[in-house]
C-alpha cells in the first residue's frame, strides 16, 4: 500500500512542526514548507525522519505565486504526487486594536491568511484532480466566529475568509473525490505568542476557559490528522473546532 504523501506549510514550528511529526507517525510522508527559521525546519524533519517518514524540507513564502508554484514542484519531485495539503502557514499581525495596526501588517496578515491559502487550495485541486482525489485540511481559528476585538480583528477576519473557502472549496472539488476541511483551534500554546510580545497570554487566557487550559500543538495535530485520515471518508466542508469550550 502507497503511504500518503502530504504538504504541511508553515512546518517547521508549532501546529506545523507538531502536525509533521504525528502525520509521519501515522504513515504519511511529509513535505514541510518554511520562510525564515532554516534550524527549526531541520530538527523537524530529523523528528519525521526519526518516525521513520521520508521528508523534503522546502523554503518557500506560500503568499508568492512563484514560490507556490515551486513547492508542488519540488515537494512532487522528491516524494510524489501529493495525497493531502495542510495550508497551516499563517500570521497573526501582532495584537491590538485595529485602530492602532500597521498597514503593512494588516496586508501581509491578508496576503498569507487569505491569498496563499487560496494559492495553494488552486495548486492542490488541479494536481489532485489529476491523479484521483486527496484532502485539504485549512487551519482556520476560533477567531473567526468571536471576532477578536482589541486583540486581533484582522487576523479573525482573514481566517472567517478561510471558512467560507472550506464550505465553499468543499463543495466544488467533492465530485473530484477532493475533501475540504478546517480545524480552528482556540487559544494553543506555542512560541506565537512570544514572537508577538506576549508570552503569558496562552496561560492567561486558558485559565478563563471552560477546560482550564490552553490546549496543546499536538492536540491540534490530532484533529487534523483525523480529518486526513480514512476515518474521514465522509467529512467534508467542515470547519472543527478544537478550542477548549471557547
Amino acid at each position: 500500500m502507497n503511504r500518503p504523501i502530504t504538504l504541511v506549510t508553515g512546518g517547521s514550528r508549532g501546529i506545523g512542526a507538531a502536525t509533521s511529526l504525528r502525520l509521519a507517525r501515522d504513515g504519511h510522508d511529509i513535505a514541510l514548507s518554511y520562510v525564515h527559521d532554516e534550524e527549526a525546519a531541520a530538527r523537524t524533519a530529523d523528528a519525521v525522519r526519526a518516525a521513520g517518514a521520508r521528508c523534503a524540507v522546502l523554503r518557500g513564502d506560500t503568499s508568492r505565486e512563484a514560490d507556490v508554484e515551486r513547492l508542488f514542484d519540488e515537494a512532487r519531485a522528491a516524494l510524489g504526487p501529493l495525497t493531502g495539503l495542510v495550508n497551516n502557514a499563517g500570521v497573526t499581525g501582532g495584537f491590538g486594536p485595529l485602530v492602532d495596526a500597521r498597514t503593512e501588517d494588516l496586508r501581509r496578515v491578508v496576503d498569507v491568511n487569505v491569498f496563499g491559502v487560496l494559492l495553494c487550495c488552486r495548486r492542490a485541486a488541479r494536481d489532485m484532480a489529476a491523479s484521483g482525489g486527496g484532502a485539504v485540511v485549512n487551519l482556520s481559528s476560533a477567531a473567526a466566529t468571536l471576532g477578536s476585538p482589541g486583540d486581533y480583528v484582522h487576523y479573525a477576519a482573514s481566517k472567517a475568509a478561510v471558512d467560507t473557502l472550506t464550505v465553499g472549496l468543499s463543495k466544488e472539488l467533492g465530485p473530484a473525490g477532493i475533501r475540504v476541511n478546517a480545524v480552528a483551534p482556540g487559544v494553543i500554546d506555542t512560541e506565537i505568542h512570544a514572537r508577538n510580545g506576549d508570552p503569558d497570554r496562552a496561560r492567561r487566557m486558558g485559565g478563563e476557559l471552560p477546560l482550564g487550559r490552553a490546549g496543546r500543538a499536538d492536540e491540534i495535530a490530532a484533529a487534523i490528522a483525523w480529518l486526513l485520515s480514512p476515518d474521514a471518508a465522509y467529512t467534508t466542508g467542515t470547519v472543527l473546532r478544537v478550542a477548549g469550550g471557547r
